[in-house]
């Protein structure tokens, strides 16, 4: 399989690329461009999180232990002492961080159900999710940084794949086939839990309608055709005047077809 260096460099550069598209497409506004990417860039290494001891699998439970204890502590802010809430916090992270972990590969193997689209299609949902509700972002920009994490995602599932093939002894390894499936058929429970989950969170996430609407608009790929090629010289003088001429930051394109942020009441 391909190591985490060639993971995180090839899904930097699908992620950049993407990111280019999106900034030309003037899809959201700049300022929500890192978010989506590093979102691409942490679906290019998360399918490891089933390789116990990796270094996707120490970050993916570091982070999240890190998020659920400062849930538990604001949630029981103002309620307990300074002292009770630093043990409340450190109990907690130290739960998260080491049993959730303990038991998330007591139930997992490597390139079991993690390494599917099934899987890339749960975090795509939980990205969105994330983005909507804890970050605040408008609809639209959620479901992008999902479609990014789930291209990084697949990029990673593909990597492995390539790396499973012996070009020079043209041949296939034992490891061929295992990595980019759409389902774990070996662990039909697996399978079926990570189904449910799935359904349950598309249930949670917010609405898709901003995010279709602004991909699928004939606007945005006539535009995209038109800018995928200099109109006149490659960097060219003619070609520095004419973008002295586009909307300046601050115009359309500060604001993009997809809002920043969630209107109050959405």
């Amino acid at each position: 399989m391909a190591n985490f260096t060639t993971h995180i460099a090839v899904g930097t550069v699908v992620s950049g690329g993407l990111a280019t598209l999106t900034l030309a497409a003037d899809v959201i506004a700049p300022e929500n461009l890192i978010a989506v990417t590093l979102a691409g860039v942490l679906g290019s290494v998360l399918p490891d999180i089933d390789l116990k001891d990796s270094r996707p699998s120490r970050a993916l439970f570091s982070g999240l232990a890190i998020f659920l204890s400062f849930c538990v502590l604001f949630a029981v802010a103002y309620r307990y002492s300074i002292a009770e809430m630093w043990l409340l916090w450190l109990g907690s992270f130290v739960l998260f961080r080491y049993g959730g972990e303990a038991v998330f590969h007591r139930f997992s193997y490597h390139r079991g159900i993690w390494h599917s689209i099934l899987a890339g299609l749960l975090f795509w949902f939980l990205t969105a999710i994330v983005f909507k509700n804890v970050l605040g972002r408008h609809e639209g920009v959620a479901w992008l940084a999902g479609g990014f994490l789930f291209v990084g995602y697949v990029t990673h599932l593909v990597l492995d794949e390539l790396f499973s093939v012996d070009v020079l002894d043209t041949r296939f390894k034992s490891s061929f086939g295992s990595a980019l499936k759409l389902y774990d058929g070996r662990k039909p429970g697996d399978t079926a839990v990570v189904a449910i989950l799935a359904a349950i969170l598309f249930t949670l996430t917010p609405s898709a309608k901003p995010f279709v609407d602004g991909i699928s608009s004939r606007e945005l790929w006539v535009g995209l055709q038109q800018r995928l090629l200099p109109q006149d010289k490659w960097f060219g003088l003619e070609l520095l005047d004419k973008m002295a001429d586009q909307p300046q930051p601050g115009s359309e394109m500060a604001t993009g077809s997809i809002e920043s942020k969630s209107e109050p009441g959405q």
